[in-house]
């Protein structure tokens, strides 16, 4: 019999990336989602929230593998408590894990140091685990593709911080890979997940550049430029406060690293920033090119 795996998070970008790469696998695939609405195209889905304990049981009945992702809030240890609680009451035998580069009780930003505590947790679950920390998603620089195409320049408060960024299709193929294989075959795993170079913003503006057929321009701005821009589209004060918080982390050289994870796992070295852009060049693309 297939395993139904639970996915959590559905309509995020990471599970979304998840679901795609899972499609035609032999599991059954199931979507928590917090207002059936936003499920359209979806797998069977449950609705409930991992704010609300009670609302969890169905969707995790019956259910094998727990892909979890909690909301980026400072209320994150509590959703990872609510989904680890419902897990073990319904009998789950595995949970993958997403976490964050560089988690840890001393991560130089708060986001870091929140979601230690639930690694932590489903360290001691009793079930069988896999944790994954990304390094930051170059699906991010998608949040200018307004900028790039209008002006060809895009501002960030990076500085010259040099970062092993990686493309979110990897990070949701090496969820696959481990979702599929035996349960025992990555228990007890935390697996680092970066792209095949550590790259300045300068750089990745020189490769978007030939992927995207026209100059491509980084210009760095201030922490507060930064700030203002994100609150004025609405962007929660916690949010802009933890971008921040891994901005200053980053510049201070904390995100200057590479791993070859990826390509352990998936047999074949992940994506480089050219291919990211050339896959997504109609986002990008100026007007008189659309």
């Amino acid at each position: 019999m297939p395993r139904t795996v639970l996915i959590t998070g559905a309509n995020g970008t990471v599970s979304t990336a998840l679901m795609n790469a899972l499609e035609g696998a032999d599991v059954e695939l199931r979507a928590l989602v917090r207002e059936k609405s936003k499920a359209d195209g979806l797998c069977e889905v449950f609705v409930g929230d991992l704010d609300d304990p009670r609302s969890l049981p169905p969707a995790f009945e019956g259910v094998q593998d727990v892909w979890l992702l909690t909301p980026n809030s400072p209320r994150a240890p509590e959703n990872n408590m609510n989904a680890m609680w419902a897990a073990r009451q319904a009998g789950v035998e595995r949970v993958v894990r997403l976490s964050v580069v560089g988690a840890a009780h001393d991560a130089p930003n708060r986001s870091g140091r929140l979601h230690a505590l639930s690694d932590g947790e489903t360290e001691r679950c009793g079930m069988r685990w896999t944790i994954l920390r990304p390094h930051w998603f170059m699906q991010n620089l998608l949040n200018e593709a307004g900028d790039i195409s209008a002006t060809g320049t895009f501002s960030l408060n990076m500085a010259s911080a040099r970062i092993g960024m990686i493309d979110v299709r990897d990070i949701a193929e090496c969820a696959a890979r481990v979702l599929l294989d035996d349960p025992d075959r990555h228990h007890g795993r935390t697996y680092t997940l970066t792209g095949p170079r550590s790259l300045t913003f300068d750089e990745v503006a020189e490769r978007m550049g030939p992927a995207l057929g026209r100059p491509v321009t980084y210009l760095p701005v201030s922490d507060d430029v930064k700030r203002k821009t994100l609150l004025g589209y609405g962007v929660p004060a916690w949010i802009a406060d933890m971008l921040e918080e891994y901005a200053r982390a980053y510049v201070s050289g904390w995100g200057d690293f590479t791993t070859d994870t990826v390509a352990g796992l998936l047999g074949r070295p992940p994506r480089d920033i050219a291919d990211f852009a050339r896959d997504h060049a109609t986002a990008f693309a100026s007007a008189e090119r659309a």
